[in-house]
Parts: C-alpha cells; sequence; structure tokens
C-alpha cells in the first residue's frame, strides 16, 4: 500500500503496551502503570509527524500472554486498515518484546513499518532511555518502507526475525547474534544497511479476532513449552509438557541441536502422537546442524523434529505457536509441519552487499532534542 499523504505530515499511530517505559516506582520496584499520553509526553516529536495514541494495555512484558500478543497483533491490522495512517510504533516491555515483535512479522503484510520499542530504564527517570528510543522508533516508523516489523533500541535498527534481548540491563539491549544489525538511527539520518529475511507473511488467525487478556476465549490457546537439555537431561520434563497437554514443545538442545537417545525416543512418541518439535540451542549465535548421531540433531531429525536455523528458543516457539493458529494446520499434522518447516527455515540470507535499496535517508528530519 503507497502512502496516501506524500509531501505532508507523517501520521504514525502508537500503541501502548506497558513495560519499563512505563513503568514508576510503587514503593518495592516498578511496574508499568504510565499511559501512553504520559509515555508520549516525555519524547520530543520528529519535524513533519503527528501522533495518535492508543493505550491497548499496560503490563510489565514478563506478564505478557499470547492472548495480549493476539490482541496486539488484531490492533495493528486495525490499524492499518486506515490507509491515511504511515506506520505504527508499539512501546513495549523488554522481556518478551523479541517474541511479540516475530508474531507481528510473522502476519505482517503490509509495506508500511510497524516499529517497536521501549526502555531500559524507568519512565521519569532523569538518565531515562525511554525518550529518545522513542523519539528514534518515530524516525523509523515515518522514513522506511516494505521492511517488515522491526526494533529500535538504542540508535540501532534490527530486524525482528532472529532479534533477542542480549543485555540485562545495559541500553543496548538488543541484538542479532547471528547476524548484523539491519541499521541505525541518529544525526537526522536513518540509515538501512541490509533487507531483513521474511518467509511469506501468514493471514490474520481467527483467534486473534477474539483474544481478549485475562479472559478466555471461545477455545483455549494452544500450550507450547520449551524444555531445556543439560548435563543429566532425562525425557521427563519433555513428557510432562505432552502430558500437560502440550500441542507444541521447542527443545533447546545443546550444540548444534544435541541432546540424548532417551530424549530422541520422547521426541518420536511426541510426534508420533501429533505434537509439532522444534529443536533449537542454548548457544547464543549459529546455525542448527545434523552433525551428530546418538542423540544429535541427525537423530532429532529422523525422529521427526525441525530445526530452527538461528532462531532461539522464545522465537522457535512463536513460530509453532503461528503455525498452531494457522487454519488447517492443527488439524493436519502433515500441513502443520510442511508450514513450521517453512517459518523456521525463511528465505535465503541477503548479503549486505547484495542488497537492493539497502540505503534510506530521512534528512527533514529535525535533530534529537
Amino acid at each position: 500500500m503507497k502512502r496516501t499523504n506524500d509531501g505532508g505530515a507523517r501520521r504514525i499511530v502508537v500503541i501502548s503496551t506497558g513495560g519499563t517505559i512505563a513503568s514508576r516506582w510503587q514503593g518495592t520496584g516498578y511496574a508499568a502503570d504510565a499511559s501512553g499520553s504520559d509515555v508520549m509526553a516525555t519524547a520530543p516529536l520528529p519535524e513533519g509527524v503527528t501522533v495518535e495514541i492508543v493505550d491497548l494495555f499496560n503490563v510489565n512484558s514478563s506478564r505478557m500472554t499470547a492472548a495480549h500478543q493476539l490482541a496486539l497483533l488484531r490492533t495493528v491490522h486495525e490499524t492499518l486498515a486506515d490507509p491515511g495512517v504511515d506506520g505504527i510504533v508499539v512501546t513495549h516491555g523488554t522481556d518478551t518484546l523479541e517474541e511479540t515483535a516475530f508474531l507481528l512479522d510473522l502476519h505482517h503484510t503490509d509495506v508500511r513499518p510497524v516499529v517497536l520499542t521501549g526502555a531500559q530504564r524507568p519512565f521519569g527517570t532523569g538518565d531515562g532511555d525511554g525518550p529518545g528510543n522513542l523519539y528514534d522508533a518515530l524516525q523509523v516508523a515515518c522514513t522506511v518502507s516494505d521492511l517488515g516489523v522491526l526494533v529500535v533500541f538504542d540508535g540501532r535498527v534490527h530486524a525482528a526475525r532472529g532479534t533477542v534481548k542480549s543485555q540485562t540491563l545495559a541500553a543496548d539491549a538488543f541484538s542479532d547474534p547471528s547476524a548484523e544489525r539491519l541499521g541505525r538511527v541518529g544525526f537526522s539520518r536513518v540509515d538501512i544497511e541490509r533487507q531483513p529475511e521474511r518467509p511469506t507473511p501468514l493471514p490474520l488467525p481467527a483467534a486473534a479476532h477474539t483474544a481478549t487478556p485475562g479472559a478466555p476465549g471461545p477455545a483455549p490457546l494452544p500450550r507450547v513449552d520449551i524444555v531445556t537439555h543439560h548435563s543429566d537431561g532425562d525425557p521427563f520434563l519433555l513428557n510432562a509438557a505432552v502430558a500437560a497437554g502440550a500441542r507444541g514443545i521447542v527443545l533447546e538442545a545443546t550444540g548444534a541441536g544435541n541432546a540424548t537417545p532417551e530424549i530422541v525416543a520422547a521426541v518420536a512418541d511426541a510426534v508420533a502422537e501429533g505434537v509439532l518439535v522444534a529443536v533449537t540451542t542454548r548457544v547464543p549465535a549459529g546455525p542448527l546442524a545434523e552433525i551428530y548421531t546418538g542423540g544429535g540433531a541427525v537423530d532429532l531429525v529422523a525422529a521427526g523434529a525441525l530445526l530452527t536455523g538461528t532462531l532461539r528458543a522464545a522465537q522457535a516457539r512463536i513460530a509453532v505457536l503461528a503455525t498452531l493458529l494457522a487454519d488447517g494446520a492443527a488439524g493436519d499434522p502433515a500441513r502443520g509441519t510442511a508450514l513450521l518447516r517453512r517459518l523456521l527455515e525463511g528465505p535465503v540470507r541477503v548479503e549486505p552487499a547484495l542488497a537492493t535499496g539497502a540505503s534510506r535517508s530521512a534528512s527533514a528530519v529535525a535533530a534529537r532534542a
């Protein structure tokens, strides 16, 4: 969809969901309670930008649920149904931002940007990073096109896919350990250095139309669990997840995707019951690979599990959840496996030197106040 107001003010919708950027002191610790208007009032506006605010919900992101994420997904799609909107900024807590961003990206079909940002230091503090991050996110949202869902933090622009929280407290909170950043923002410029890799987006799932945080929907959302392998790891927790009703499991393996023969047998049993099993690794960077037998990735794939490439556990879980929510995939194991494979593998990575249209600048945006 092309912009309808080129040459005029850019109309950006800010969707507020809580997190540190909206957190104030509660006497014993911080919790999200500031409104979107309160948060927006702390940040200067880039030149030529008008902002509308949607207060969707206000939670610490460690309390984020699939119902919250699906409600946000629905709101994003409803907002972009207005052709006069030029982009969306979502303020979000950092703990689960990588999961929400990836879910949005898997279903994002519009050329207009959706940009997630937040803060590492609370609302209203003298050294708070929220205002600067919000300014940068607005600048990106009114500048770029056809890049999918983005994460903007500490002057860096990241693609949703592969980006994880890599620092617990530092301002430079996000990175893709297996790839370079997508771009940077600052000094009145937005520079995009490569094209993001994205599989063909999924249609909005039916569950997004009914998801209401804190209230049961017409049908429970599918359970997807993460199980981590370690020295002395055994199938107990994986089997417990299946017994608890998990329809999907992410096995966080060691190395390039390795576990034990006993876990391989449990994976085979789970797959035989129609459970989708994806294998990632607890190693921060690098791809999964079928190298080892004796319980390694060779055997896990033979048992019916799918390797996640460079996706780590939290985003691999979102890929499994999105597969289970897709029309027809939950009741058709073969179709679900094929769809999950496509979401996990993604397209071939485009090298920075080969990317087309990889540099964009915002020359008419005011310098940071």
